[in-house]
């Protein structure tokens, strides 16, 4: 994902955005005051485009890869292939080394997704030390992470 130094991401006028896309956001209900707007982020700039958005909830980050997964084998045989998903979600740096293993286990399975699937799946997940950090991810200093998730899973399309 961007930092605040890329300021080319948020250039809508490059890539080739796709009409009547079909993304699927797959988001946790752990951390949902964040999550739940980065939702709102990838929301408003695929209503933008024209996307067609399905979300599906899972109960943390480690279940992100599955979901998408399960998703994309059920959606072949229902001739309903989405055209990118999206990952959303938050995990913050505890006291113990938990962070560091779902971190890790998520960012993992995501890459295989790619490397496996015909489509992108774009890492919407914050992984951050307090929840200070992700609130400035989410329309602070930062930039809103769900709008640049959104806007590259667009620019992936095709």
């Amino acid at each position: 994902m961007a930092s605040t130094g890329n300021s080319n991401l948020l250039n809508t006028d490059t890539g080739i955005f796709k009409q009547d896309a079909f993304i699927v956001l797959v988001k946790t209900e752990w951390n949902a005051n964040v999550v739940d707007e980065l939702e709102n982020g990838c929301l408003r700039v695929l209503e933008q485009h024209n996307a067609r958005v399905e979300t599906l909830v899972v109960p943390g980050c480690v279940e992100i890869p599955f979901a998408i997964n399960r998703h994309w084998s059920r959606s072949k045989q229902q001739f309903d292939e989405p055209h990118a998903y999206i990952a959303l979600g938050t995990v913050i740096k505890g006291d113990t080394p938990h962070f560091d293993y779902v971190c890790k286990m998520v960012a993992d399975g995501i890459l295989q997704l790619n490397l496996s699937l015909p489509v992108p799946t774009i890492f919407g997940v914050l992984t951050v030390n307090t929840e200070e950090q992700a609130l400035e991810r989410i329309g602070g200093k930062h930039g809103h992470k769900g709008e640049e998730a959104a806007i590259t899973a667009l620019k992936m399309l095709e």
